[in-house]
């Protein structure tokens, strides 16, 4: 992005190729292709334009001549795109997300530096069979944790729960942990009648009503927690899951994930035995993602609910 008078603010005005015409040492380290897939800010990008950005993503993979795959992209969505990738991509070959903090017209603009480190970690042996990567700051995050923390800092990217998996050193790709497991679905479309419904301190649940009676196919709930709802909401929410409607339990805290510690009413224990599904460590924007996914590949409820039991 730079800036644009007319607005009064920044916007997206490079192509892929003025943007690699900034880094010019990228050429020793890999020979570089630009693709104009979009040219869009992060809040611009949808779930079916995430599934187009995997296919093209996927046939880029297929060309035995291609080592990795570098996308940029705004930092808004970027976590949820990265992730949704990493479901559907089925090869050992990197795919690393990487974006911007600061835009092109400011000082310290830290695109290029992330673009080269990413450059870096596609083409590295190190990071093959790691799945999606998500690189900026110099740190490498699994799509599954990589996390947005701060609206603005450059150290905004971490991983929330497991940490990085590596960094981008001046000598080096390091590594220090690998994946434990990696979930692949196959699906040709998304399930988007996803809705997130979020409840607070004395919510009553009548989002989660008035989400169903507008044709929703699957909810994802942040709760309070360890993946507790308010006592207020407790009914909607039972009465959703009975509804044979795919209820996610997620929680609003920002590390750890469901636990099912607690036995009073509205506790994550006592949802789960009235049909609820409890959607692990993963926040609810990737919660909805993984559960378009399965949706939309025609996952029945026993299937969703052993893919999300898999999240830790």
């Amino acid at each position: 992005m730079r800036s644009d008078p007319a607005s009064g603010g920044a916007v997206p005005a490079m192509s892929g190729a003025e943007i690699l015409a900034h880094v010019p040492a990228i050429a020793a380290v890999a020979d570089v292709r630009a693709v104009e897939f979009a040219r869009l800010p992060g809040p611009h990008i949808t779930p079916p334009r995430m599934m187009e950005l995997a296919r093209a993503v996927a046939a880029e993979l297929a060309d035995a001549a291609t080592a990795g795959v570098v996308v940029t992209h705004g930092t808004d969505t970027l976590e949820e795109s990265a992730f949704l990738l990493d479901l559907l991509l089925d090869s050992d070959k990197p795919v690393v997300f990487t974006g911007a903090m600061r835009h092109s017209s400011q000082p310290g603009w830290d695109g290029p530096a992330n673009l080269f480190s990413a450059v870096r970690v596609a083409v590295s042996i190190e990071a093959r069979a790691l799945g999606v990567l998500v690189c900026l700051n110099e740190l490498i995050l699994a799509a599954d944790d990589a996390t947005k923390t701060h609206t603005v800092a450059l150290d905004t990217f971490d991983g929330c729960n497991a940490g990085a998996l590596g960094r981008v050193e001046h000598d080096r790709i390091a590594i220090h942990r690998r994946r434990v497991s990696r979930e692949h679905f196959t699906a040709d479309r998304l399930e988007e009648r996803v809705e997130i419904v979020k409840l607070p301190a004395g919510s009553d649940g009548r989002l989660l009503r008035c989400a169903l009676q507008e044709g929703a196919r699957g909810l994802v709930v942040e709760g309070l927690g360890c993946g507790n709802v308010p006592v207020t909401a407790i009914a909607e929410v039972e009465r959703a899951a009975a509804a044979g409607i795919p209820v996610v339990i997620t929680t609003r805290c920002h590390r750890g994930g469901i636990a099912d510690t607690y036995g009073y009413a509205g506790a994550a224990r006592r949802l789960r035995e009235a049909g609820a599904i409890l959607g692990g460590a993963l926040p609810s924007h990737k919660a909805r993602i993984k559960l378009m996914v399965l949706l939309g590949a025609g996952a029945g409820m026993d299937r969703i609910r052993a893919a999300f039991s898999n999240e830790s």
